[in-house]
């Protein structure tokens, strides 16, 4: 590629490209839709569509890497990268364990509540496990998302355990994809290879003592298998969107996620939120206007030196923000 050609493509990266705009929100938005598609999953229990979509992600994500001719990526990987993947399976799995029995639940809000509060997670555990400054700023969203918490327990009467365990797990889950040496299409399949001989042996199990749930036909199959692109198609989107969008601008879109999902819990499904829950909230989106206000802020003022000097982002924060 010339230099001319590299210049360009990373004053795409800087300001966007209509492209990864759509490909950004595409993915987010099918995110945002999961409340609706993990509905028609009822007749199912939680793990059972955990088993499911683990298994219909391998066959997915087998197929796309054939199609790609990058099969023989998963050849020779060292002991330290499939340890990586198998922490990555284990958080990822959890996450969405715990999603898909917030979904059947009627537990919308608190898991919207859960990807409200991710971001503000991810800088508390760089902070912790990393060492990073906390600029002034930040320091004050994340004290004022504390103090939503508090009031989202009050409310509920008990913590929010399902918005803490997915945000506390999805951020681990990006920890370790920061380090893990191995594009997204590979990491995925990889982390599904794991996955995979507990899930069919768990739906073997099922199977046996006559509790599998996938009694409605051909229908209930095809819903189960399903969630393989359902899972599959958002990541991919999101791994082409980053390649053309800003961090900050990525960062930006997460939040049609969780915004998606609570217009489904309150206006869908009517899941009853107290004027303490709301105000909960609302303290939550203060915390992420002061977060954003100074995500901007610092891009900004990286703006002119990107411009004289461009650069490729690293490919570690093009993979920060993901969803399950």
């Amino acid at each position: 590629m010339t230099a001319g050609r590299v210049a360009d493509a990373d004053a795409g990266a800087v300001s966007g490209t209509p492209r990864g705009y759509s490909q950004g929100l595409g993915a987010y938005t099918i995110w945002g839709l999961f409340p609706a598609f993990f509905g028609l999953l009822a007749f199912a229990g939680p793990l059972e569509i955990l088993a499911h979509r683990a298994i219909w992600t391998l066959l997915l994500m087998v197929a796309v890497l054939a199609l790609g001719r990058q099969l023989g990526s998963l050849r020779g990987l060292p002991v330290r990268t499939w340890a990586l993947a198998g922490a990555a399976a284990v958080l990822i799995s959890t996450n969405w364990g715990i999603y898909i029995y917030a979904a059947l639940s009627g537990h919308v809000t608190e898991a919207a509540l859960g990807y409200f509060i991710n971001p503000l997670v991810s800088v508390g555990i760089g902070v912790l496990a990393f060492g990073e400054r906390l600029a002034r700023t930040q320091a004050v969203a994340i004290g004022v998302a504390v103090a939503a918490v508090a009031v989202v327990t009050v409310a509920y009467g008990r913590p929010p355990l399902i918005a803490l365990s997915l945000a506390g797990t999805f951020a681990l889950y990006g920890v370790v994809k920061k380090v893990i040496p191995m594009p997204p299409r590979t990491s995925l399949t990889a982390e599904a290879i794991i996955l995979t001989p507990v899930a069919v042996t768990y739906l073997i199990v099922l199977a046996a003592t006559g509790h599998a749930h996938v009694d409605g036909g051909g229908v209930h199959l095809l819903l189960l298998a399903a969630c393989g692109p359902m899972t599959a198609l958002p990541l991919l989107l999101f791994g082409a969107a980053a390649q053309r969008l800003p961090v900050v601008t990525m960062g930006l879109l997460q939040y049609v996620t969780p915004i998606l999902q609570m217009a489904w819990a309150v206006l869908v499904s009517h899941e009853h939120l107290s004027a303490t829950t709301w105000l909960g909230f609302v303290l939550i989106w203060c915390a992420l206007s002061i977060f954003t206000q100074h995500s901007l802020h610092q891009l900004q003022r990286r703006a002119p030196t990107q411009a004289d000097r461009p650069e490729r982002r690293p490919r570690a924060l093009q993979e920060e923000n993901r969803h399950p």
